[in-house]
């Protein structure tokens, strides 16, 4: 083995925060090298030190032998450093074929040559087997899909170092697997891979090294054989977990929600009941007509036909503003896109949902705008140097803490959890599966939406599978096993594919 990049004593401290604590790292040329830990660990920290976003405070980079000095990220780029984020950064606006050339398109005499571009993109597209077109705007993507188009531009530029952060979290089990094929044929192309999930299958399953950090420090770094989900799960929580999914039995109530044969566009014939201390669970595949279900509920689009009915009255919103006024609130699938607004502080974002009512004749009440924050802050156990701090500076796993506690001082009876514990570290998992449990034993009922089967399969109390915008399967809770909702949610043909190419399972963090 060669070493492409090592770091040596790596620091790196923010006002308040020390984030990286002497870093010590080896990557080996054509090796997945695994990192893992708690949000506020250090990892995203890390990733911007490796991809020029921020400079190191302290430490050495040693890039193929040499020191190495990142001013920017065209600096790591043109050394061969890309990386695909959890939340994407292209431009929603362009098509798929401009966002993987941008900065580098095909040019003659001065002019773009679109149709050379977009055929170059489908040719990588298709080679790397992701079912995209490359003419479609960007925007129109689902965010797995967009992921996809991350990677693809990531694998199109001379890539040397690839880091991918929580690649498949918003992706289809069809698009991992395919992502699963990319990164091994980019490793026996001799391309370094860092790869950071909090879903430890993943881990075993690709990588070769695993590091553990928390609190900024390394906790431990070894060969994948050498350990095992225990002991990282000790390093990274500094305690074990005995159990992951949460659940208490709470007593049903009275019918919150009630829709009958509801149509609408992406999803037909939808009848389910959400009762008062009832988690409903709604698995399928991208496109399966979730969303497009929810969002009708939400008050985002209407309904073409069919009923729904909130605590025994007609409802059909005329808007979101009407649904939270009825009482449904939704912690939406992308917090950075949907749920926040991340130039703002952590007590602006909290407080959004009610500065209506602590803002009397126009006029916001600070010492209630500040009592609210810090009462969530407190609550929720939100890693922040203060109300003040900048949401979007914030990790993963507290920026979704910040979501749950805005709506949580709205107040609501019925909850609509899309998928809430995307890139989050077990610890606050478990802290969003008791927040939940709360919330039903307080009366309120819940919608959960999760790509994560046995998330979903283990917290539901009755779950409904959606295939193709219908629903193809009801179970109530322990009724069905993973197999028999996988089943249902591809249909019988495409399982059997899926069973072949899949690796063993193991819980998520």
């Amino acid at each position: 083995m060669s070493t492409l990049l090592e770091l040596q004593d790596i620091d790196k401290r923010f006002p308040g925060t020390h984030a990286l604590k002497g870093v010590s790292l080896v990557f080996e040329r054509g090796k997945t090298h695994a990192i893992v830990g708690e949000n506020g660990a250090g990892k995203s920290t890390l990733i911007k030190i490796l991809t020029g976003a921020h400079p190191k405070d302290g430490g050495t980079l040693i890039w193929e032998g040499s020191p190495l000095e990142l001013r920017s990220p065209l600096d790591a780029q043109a050394l061969g450093i890309n990386a695909v984020h959890q939340e994407v950064a292209l431009a929603p606006a362009l098509t798929v074929a401009e966002n993987i050339f941008l900065g580098d398109e095909p040019t003659r005499a001065g002019l773009v040559q679109d149709r050379v571009m977009t055929r170059r993109a489908q040719a990588l597209l298709d080679d790397l087997g992701f079912q995209l077109s490359a003419r479609r705007r960007l925007g129109d993507l689902t965010i797995g899909q967009q992921q996809l188009v991350a990677t693809a531009r990531a694998s199109a530029r001379g890539t040397k170092l690839l880091i991918f952060d929580e690649p498949t979290a918003y992706l289809s089990n069809s698009e991992v697997r395919g992502l699963f094929r990319l990164i091994r044929r980019l490793q026996g192309e001799g391309v370094t891979i860092v790869y950071i999930s909090h879903r430890l299958e993943e881990i075993f399953e690709l990588a070769d090294f695993v590091t553990v950090l928390r609190d900024g420090a390394v906790i431990s770094s070894r060969p994948i054989h050498e350990t095992d989900r225990s002991t990282l799960i000790r390093d990274m929580a500094g305690r074990s977990f005995e159990q992951l999914y949460y659940k208490e039995a709470v007593p049903k109530g009275e019918v919150l929600l009630r829709t009958a044969r509801l149509s609408g566009v992406g999803f037909h014939d939808i009848s389910l009941t959400v009762r008062r201390g009832e988690i409903i669970g709604l698995f399928g595949l991208i496109g399966a007509g979730r969303s497009e279900f929810l969002s009708a509920v939400f008050g985002r689009t209407r309904p073409t036909s069919g009923e729904m009915r909130f605590r025994g009255a007609p409802y059909r919103p005329k808007s979101v503003a009407d649904a939270l006024k009825r009482g449904v609130a939704l912690i939406p699938e992308s917090r950075r896109l949907q749920g926040l607004c991340l130039s703002l502080s952590v007590g602006f974002n909290l407080n959004l949902p009610v500065y209506e009512r602590i803002s009397p004749f126009g006029v916001v009440r600070r010492a209630d705008e500040l009592r609210n924050a810090e009462a969530q802050i407190r609550d929720l156990r939100i890693r922040t140097p203060g109300a003040a701090r900048q949401v979007g500076k914030l990790s993963g796993g507290n920026q979704q803490k910040v979501v749950l506690g805005k709506w949580l001082l709205h107040g609501a009876e019925l909850y609509i959890f899309d998928e809430p514990t995307t890139g989050v570290d077990v610890a606050t998992k478990l802290e969003i599966y008791k927040l939940m449990a709360a919330l039903l034993k307080g009366g309120a009922g819940i919608i959960l939406v999760s790509s994560y089967l046995p998330e979903v399969l283990e917290l539901s109390d009755t779950l409904h599978v959606f295939r193709h915008g219908r629903l193809v399967g009801t179970h109530p809770h322990g009724a069905a096993d993973s197999e028999t909702i996988l089943a249902q949610a591809l249909g019988a043909a495409q399982t059997q594919a899926l069973k072949a190419e899949a690796p063993a399972t193991e819980e998520a963090l």
